[in-house]
């Protein structure tokens, strides 16, 4: 009897953060719910790194997912930026660590080929993949949400064959 499994998958940002949760059995998968978490801006980083830790810790406390998806950091021409998204994945996989909840990487052409079938996709292809795979009535916003559904649907196209 297979049980129903449940998979957060987190699109990693310092002023954005997306998340989607889903559940799913077999090839039937349920959205559960989905949004950002948005650190103050005005804050310095660590109040912002706690804010996002915080918030995600109540997200895995609620739902209780038995793992992570995040999307690997990508190479960025400007490394300041790379350090700040790596410094917030770092929390976000600290926050399922601590709860004992196991986080796989994505990388983001791995993501999009898995959804939409090219590596190369937009972020608006994404989005309406995402619609289209889990028959949702609108598209979901921002598109770090759908970003974010998108890396759990990912999670599991890869996992549905063990």
């Amino acid at each position: 009897m297979e049980t129903i499994q449940r998979v957060i998958g987190v699109d990693p940002g310092l002023s954005v953060t997306g998340f989607g949760i889903l559940d799913y059995k077999g090839t039937n998968i349920q959205v559960v719910a989905y949004g950002t978490i948005k650190p103050p801006a005005d804050e310095a980083l660590p109040n912002r790194l706690e804010y996002l830790n915080s918030h995600m810790t109540e997200l895995l406390e609620k739902f209780e997912p038995q793992a992570m998806a995040i999307e690997d950091t990508f190479f960025s021409k400007n490394v300041k930026s790379a350090l700040l998204l790596g410094q917030a994945r770092g929390v976000l996989l600290l926050a399922a660590a601590s709860k004992g909840i196991p986080s796989v990487d994505y990388a983001p052409r791995k993501v999009k080929q898995s959804v939409v079938g090219n590596g190369a996709a937009d972020k608006k292809q994404v989005q309406y993949m995402v619609q289209q795979i889990l028959k949702m009535d609108e598209p979901p916003k921002p598109l770090d949400t759908s970003d974010a559904l998108a890396i759990g649907l990912c999670h599991i196209n890869q996992n549905k064959y063990l």
